[in-house]
């Protein structure tokens, strides 16, 4: 899975700047098998690796650590670099212990090398379906096992056919990194997942971060959730789960800032019937116009739309300007919900629509509106039966 992003905020102003491409936990795996392997065959530790991507490109990784435990055996670590992406394992040490056997008799020589790669100390274990990876294996991606074998062969080539390699990666500090990850809920435990669909980490990519949408709720969608509960970050989903402690963790998705993408990839998932939409005001507010991307919209176009709706409710021009003046939505909202608490309901009900048109109307939509205490205020579940919040 991918590692949690320190702030949406923070992500989009830093797109703002030229930013730093790096290279992901497979590329490391696979410099650090290269390394040891290089000891092993060549008898002295290089200084750094060169190791073909996944998109052909070749990059040229530092070597941080690499020694002979012994005879056919040697250990080799090179440090993550995340370029400019705020990523948990930026700069973690990711190693390999590789051993390299040679058969008397059995395989031809030009048959290539038999190549096992197993998760070690700090690389989670997938126990959930859903993912790339089948339960009971080590979180190794498709992608890094690839480029592991290329490493492994860029080195053996043909002569070494009559040999099995053995390479067990290793994380030192996986297992405190994964705590700051949501692989937990995804399933991965014990450490973190060795990814990479390119081999490079391109920073704060929207691609990236839907990705990890995707995963989440191909995870939900095999573990039997009929239905799911999205929200745009920790704080909202943390309510959400206090209000629905009846949904196993599987269920909760945090979408960021992706409205449309989310509500797509959720419909295009057999076997939910029921999508919840758990936001606070300032989200609903632009979820509620139809916004794809709930960042990208005009913060002044959204309290006009708002001001719009107060007046067209209460007829009261003094009192909408008033909220077209306020300085956020958390301020408007407490205006509002005092004196006319009818347009938050309205609010909540374009929610409803607007997501139908991203999601379709296969599935139930619902949408819930916080308060800034966490206490929901608009639920349209209960408002259809005449009962305010949950």
């Amino acid at each position: 899975m991918q590692p949690r992003l320190k702030s949406i905020e923070f992500l989009y102003s830093m797109m703002k700047k030229k930013l730093r491409t790096g290279f992901t936990t497979g590329t490391a795996a696979a410099a650090a098998t290269k390394g040891a392997l290089r000891l092993i065959v060549e008898g002295s530790p290089p200084a750094s690796v060169r190791i073909r991507l996944l998109t052909g490109d070749v990059i040229s990784i530092p070597v941080h650590t690499c020694r002979l435990e012994k005879k056919g055996r040697a250990s080799c670590s090179v440090i993550k670099d995340a370029g400019d992406d705020p990523d948990v394992t930026h700069k973690a040490e990711i190693g390999a212990r590789v051993t390299l056997v040679k058969h008397r008799s059995g395989k031809q020589p030009n048959a290539g090398p038999q190549i096992f790669i197993r998760g070690g100390e700090g690389v989670g274990r997938v126990t959930k379906p859903g993912l790339e990876v089948e339960p009971g294996q080590p979180a190794i991606n498709p992608g890094p096992r690839k480029m592991i074998i290329r490493a492994i062969e860029d080195v053996l080539a043909e002569k070494y056919g009559n040999y099995t390699v053995n390479s067990e990666i290793f994380v030192p500090q996986g297992k405190r990194l994964a705590e700051k990850t949501l692989n937990a809920r995804l399933g991965i435990l014990g450490g973190i997942s060795i990814l990479g669909t390119s081999g490079i980490v391109h920073p704060m990519s929207h691609a990236a971060f839907i990705a990890t949408i995707e995963s989440a709720l191909a995870v939900a969608c095999a573990t039997g959730c009929d239905r799911v509960v999205l929200t745009t970050g920790r704080r909202s989903e943390r309510f959400a789960q206090t209000c629905c402690p009846h949904l196993p963790q599987e269920a909760f998705i945090q979408i960021g800032d992706f409205f449309k993408a989310s509500l797509v990839a959720a419909a295009a998932c057999e076997g939910f019937d029921h999508l919840t939409l758990a936001v606070f005001f300032g989200k609903a507010l632009k979820m509620s116009q139809g916004v794809a991307n709930t960042h990208a919209a005009n913060s002044d176009m959204t309290m006009q739309a708002l001001a719009e709706w107060t007046y067209e409710i209460t007829h009261d021009k003094k009192f909408s300007e008033t909220v077209s003046a306020a300085n956020t939505a958390r301020q408007a909202f407490e205006l509002i919900r005092k004196q006319c608490p009818q347009v938050i309901d309205h609010v909540g009900r374009k929610i409803v629509k607007a997501a139908r048109v991203f999601a379709g109307s296969n599935v139930k939509i619902r949408s819930v509106i916080f308060d800034y205490s966490g206490n929901i205020f608009f639920d349209s579940e209960f408002l259809q039966q005449g009962v305010r919040g949950g």
